[in-house]
């Protein structure tokens, strides 16, 4: 397997449909061999059955019920269930679609082992908000970074857009020792894999914003704990490095 792709969702029966016609028309117009694991983290709606329904016409779309306790755990299940030598994680609302892969690829071959994507031009000058959060946001997610580049990771003006990759052996070093199940388990990867010496490489999204975003102001704070909680982790030697 050469490209698995983790989709971690929670009562996403609105947006899946989408998400997934939008992967699969990108998929098929490959010759490598590929597959779809959308991880559902605890949904109450019928998203299962819809990730099911495609998985019986596209067998490579695979739904798994991780039960998890947050976007985090779904995707470290993912990353250690998969078989991809390079296995890449998105949104399940679709806000930067699957053919940004196309940049990753290239970088890969040229030895990166960790990518994530990026939707500040800080970071790439290409990058950008196709269509942008709202000023609040935008605020608390520049304040946020700043306090992330002084505490965790210096350099990286966007930790958290959900668009990230790594090659099988990164993947299996890093989420074998993460520990954050929420939202901030983006900074504890990029840390991980910085501290593990695995070269990273990044790329410039074009990304969307989704008015129907379920990260709320309770979200952004659990991202700030769990960025101390990474510290503090890294200090007292939790992750074996």
């Amino acid at each position: 397997m050469y490209l698995s792709v983790i989709v971690p969702a929670r009562n996403e029966v609105r947006r899946i449909k989408k998400t997934l016609e939008s992967n699969i028309a990108y998929l098929k117009t490959k010759s490598f061999e590929y597959e779809v694991l959308v991880v559902d983290n605890g949904s109450t709606d019928g998203m299962p059955g819809i990730v099911q329904e495609y998985g019986t016409r596209y067998p490579f779309v695979k739904y798994v019920d991780a039960r998890g306790a947050g976007k985090g755990s779904a995707v470290r299940y993912g990353m250690l269930h998969t078989t991809g030598d390079i296995r890449l994680f998105m949104d399940a609302d679709n806000a930067t679609t699957l053919n940004h892969f196309d940049l990753m690829e290239p970088i890969f071959k040229d030895g990166s082992e960790v990518i994530f994507g990026t939707r500040d031009s800080r970071d790439l000058s290409e990058a950008r908000q196709v269509v942008a959060q709202p000023w609040y946001r935008r605020i608390l997610g520049d304040v946020g970074n700043l306090l992330i580049q002084v505490v965790v990771l210096p350099g990286i003006w966007d930790t958290q857009a959900g668009f990230k990759a790594c090659t099988k052996k990164a993947a299996e070093a890093i989420f074998s020792r993460s520990a954050i199940d929420g939202f901030g388990f983006d900074i504890e990867m990029l840390a991980l894999a910085k501290r593990l010496n695995f070269k990273l490489g990044k790329i410039p999204l074009q990304w969307e914003n989704d008015p129907e975003s379920k990260v709320s102001l309770s979200a952004y704070i659990s991202v700030f704990l769990e960025m101390f909680r990474v510290r503090w982790n890294l200090w007292t030697g939790k992750y074996h490095l």
